[in-house]
């Protein structure tokens, strides 16, 4: 595998992962502490996944623009 196709795909594949992460975080902080996915999650807990996710958006979108 050619080093920039790499680049790619593991930037798409951080991409995808930012968005799921921060999609659930965003469900989390709405569901006023009821359980989501099996995990009762606070409004100020849901601030670290939002957080992570955003991390993982970040740099697969720049993985994928420096390739």
């Amino acid at each position: 595998m050619d080093k920039n196709n790499f680049r790619r795909f593991f930037g798409a594949t951080l991409t995808i992962l930012g968005i799921i992460v921060v999609l659930f975080a965003c469900v989390a902080f709405l569901s006023d502490a009821k359980p989501v996915l099996g995990m009762s999650i606070t409004k100020w807990e849901s601030l670290a996944p939002f957080v992570v996710g955003l991390v993982f958006l970040g740099s697969g979108v720049s993985l994928i623009n420096n390739s």
